[in-house]
């Protein structure tokens, strides 16, 4: 996925490599990153403050998702570990008082399901999280990674899955073809949001890659980038069903 010269085709809006207006009926799919993308903070940080650790976490955590640290399961499992002894009460606790979805978020959600556009959330967070964010948006698919309780209190470790631990870059690649597949649709007919280097390879998989304030590489990467506003704003370029 090879960096493009972009154009503004708007204040704090930018394209390459496409001729606007598309058209939103042409797809059949679009994913979405959850953390900093479809919502207003990482949650691993957020989990981390409870800790006691954020500052340790966060920098972690903006490393990997300006791509500095090549190796993103292991800096997840190192973030984790950080996590142990936190409780399920005070997860629910930030879900309800600290995580907000961000602006445009479920208009362009909605948007796209009454195109006919079939959801997907795929995050390097935690089903915590992404399972809450899939019911209150009423989204299709979903993947993520399951954090260790025991008695109620996390243990510093991840929970493996049918498809493996962690749901890296590589990961949410595979799930967007196979949720292609599952759909019987190429990935030139999907549609790809991110914010981070893990999501670079979902998103160079799709028909039509989009940044959300994402770093310097994702964004110097995306068709769109949405560098201010919200996510709704993409319905200015792929125009929805009339």
């Amino acid at each position: 996925m090879p960096a493009m010269t972009p154009i503004d085709y708007a204040p704090g809006l930018r394209i390459a490599g496409i001729s606007p207006p598309l058209r939103l009926t042409d797809y059949k799919l679009i994913a979405f990153d959850m953390d900093s993308t479809l919502i207003n903070i990482e949650c691993v940080d957020e989990i981390a403050d409870v800790a006691g650790q954020k500052s340790q976490v966060a920098a972690i955590t903006l490393a990997a998702m300006r791509g500095e640290i090549s190796d993103y399961k292991d800096s997840l499992r190192r973030r984790v570990a950080l996590l142990a002894g936190v409780t399920a009460t005070q997860l629910d606790q930030i879900y309800h008082k600290r995580l907000q979805l961000n602006p445009g978020a479920a208009e362009l959600v909605a948007a796209c399901r009454a195109a006919g556009l079939k959801t997907l959330l795929v995050s390097g967070g935690f089903t915590h999280f992404t399972d809450r964010i899939r019911d209150r948006l009423s989204m299709d698919y979903t993947r993520a990674n399951v954090l260790e309780f025991d008695g109620g209190v996390l243990t510093g470790r991840l929970v493996c899955q049918a498809w493996g631990d962690i749901c890296d870059g590589d990961e949410k690649r595979k799930m967007l073809l196979q949720t292609c597949d599952h759909l019987g649709i190429q990935p030139h007919q999907a549609i790809a949001m991110g914010d981070g280097a893990n999501d670079l390879p979902m998103m160079g998989e799709a028909g039509l890659s989009v940044a959300y304030c994402a770093k310097p590489a994702v964004r110097a990467r995306a068709q769109v980038s949405i560098e201010s506003g919200g996510l709704d704003r993409l319905l200015s370029v792929v125009l929805p069903a009339s």
